[in-house]
């Protein structure tokens, strides 16, 4: 790859000369110019996300820490001491979240060391109004088919992560920084979900009736679902340590009981005689992460979030394992946790479960797929049919509805991540998130 930057190609130096470059944050291999400097993938992204989410650091040693490939992820607030120190131009960040600067500018920037310390401890982001995930009826909202603008893309609640951090049984790489902290980046969005109707936001609710054929579809879905509770066993004996190798293998064995479920559900589906083998195969294969992860973030989310967090807690992860914790399984954790207090907050019926899930699973975008219309079509009717339901049974929460299919992006972008989280740091993954999410509850 070479580096290059709104408005200056780097090739041009040489090739030679471009392999050997290296981040001048953590000496990584080097990919570009990014907001100013020469930096690896690695801390351009740690150096938006923490701009973006406006985060606010802790060093427990004496804020010199040493930044290299192995070491980064230890001090968070050093990095991006040093990310500024370097130059890195917050002001080059889009403030939409999206990939690309949002100036031409390509050099580093020298910034006073007061203004480097009001970054650093959060005064900078003080008197600046934190953005509600909902769009309030203020957004320019169409029905579904049209796509979503750059201007209206939501964007989760940002604070600073020091007042809600959570102790993690020993969890100093991953204390303060992270645990808790809602995230605020861009989304990978589904076609046609996310605009929405304004006047259900500006008109005052009216007693309505559900209608007759969303009624009708919305039972057959439910009783497409498996409700009963997950019958891998989850139970381990007071004062057991469970190891690693232990606490994979029960992963494995719930992943292979949400999927049989999933490939159960497909065969009982109102529409399932609608589609070709090939298409149900097709998405199946395109949505299986997906579909489990909504599923255990609400129907079964009891189990996950209480015998399985209960599992968890009996593992202690080794110094080895959190310091090689990478910056995947980081953002993804973030998310998850986000995620779960947003369903937590709100309690997703049985009914609005089984018209996501279908709505995530009839993805036309999908390659390969043989009939991408009818696809679609499907898609619409299941859309409308969620619609109707919340706006009957919710009255009063004219933002549910969107606040439901805003989830959905999230959920698609979460189970892509995880794919590039290393299996053997799932574990710890998992610990992290259960515990943060059980934690957070008990305190409500």
């Amino acid at each position: 790859m070479s580096f290059s930057s709104p408005g200056l190609p780097m090739n041009s130096v040489g090739n030679d000369r471009v392999d050997q470059r290296t981040c001048l944050i953590c000496g990584d291999r080097a990919t570009g110019l990014h907001y100013g400097i020469i930096s690896c993938e690695g801390c351009k992204g740690f150096f938006k996300r923490s701009i973006c989410n406006k985060r606010v650091y802790r060093c427990s040693r004496d804020k010199n820490c040493v930044m290299s490939r192995k070491q980064r992820n230890r001090c968070q607030y050093c990095r991006l001491l040093k990310c500024l120190q370097m130059g890195m131009n917050r002001k080059a960040i889009r403030e939409d979240g999206m990939p690309g600067g949002r100036n031409k500018s390509i050099g580093p920037v020298q910034i006073s060391e007061e203004e480097i310390e009001r970054i650093m401890s959060g005064q900078e982001f003080e008197g600046e109004a934190n953005i509600s995930w909902s769009n309030n009826g203020d957004s320019d909202h169409s029905s579904p088919g049209n796509g979503v603008s750059e201007s209206n893309q939501p964007s989760p609640v940002s604070t600073p992560s020091s007042s809600r951090s959570v102790e993690l049984n020993g969890f100093t790489a991953l204390r303060d920084q992270y645990i808790g902290t809602p995230v605020s980046t861009h989304y990978q969005y589904l076609p046609h979900l996310f605009n929405y109707s304004a006047h259900s936001a500006l008109m005052p609710p009216q007693t309505r009736s559900l209608d007759p054929q969303s009624h009708s579809l919305i039972n057959q879905l439910v009783s497409a679902e498996d409700l009963e509770p997950l019958g891998t066993p989850m139970l381990i004996e007071d004062g057991y340590k469970v190891t690693q190798a232990e606490l994979f293998a029960l992963l494995c064995r719930l992943a292979d009981e949400l999927l049989f479920r999933q490939i159960a559900w497909i065969k009982k589906l109102p529409f399932f005689c609608e589609l070709s083998i090939k298409d149900y195969t097709c998405l199946l294969s395109s949505t299986w992460q997906e579909l489990i992860l909504l599923s255990s973030l609400t129907v079964y989310s009891k189990q996950i979030f209480g015998d399985l967090a209960d599992v968890t807690s009996k593992y202690s992860p080794s110094d080895d394992e959190l310091h090689r914790f990478s910056e995947e399984g980081m953002e993804v954790m973030e998310r998850l946790i986000y995620l779960y207090r947003k369903f937590n907050q709100l309690k997703v019926s049985n009914e609005e479960y089984a018209c996501m899930k279908a709505i995530n699973f009839l993805n036309q975008d999908i390659r390969g797929l043989a009939n991408t219309s009818q696809l679609e079509q499907l898609n619409k009717r299941y859309w409308y049919v969620c619609q109707d339901f919340t706006e009957y049974k919710y009255p009063h929460q004219p933002n549910r509805f969107p606040d439901l299919m805003m989830c959905l992006p999230e959920i698609r972008y979460i189970a892509g991540k995880m794919v590039n989280v290393p299996l053997e740091q799932l574990p710890l993954l998992f610990k992290a998130v259960l515990h943060s999410c059980k934690t957070s509850v008990s305190k409500e």
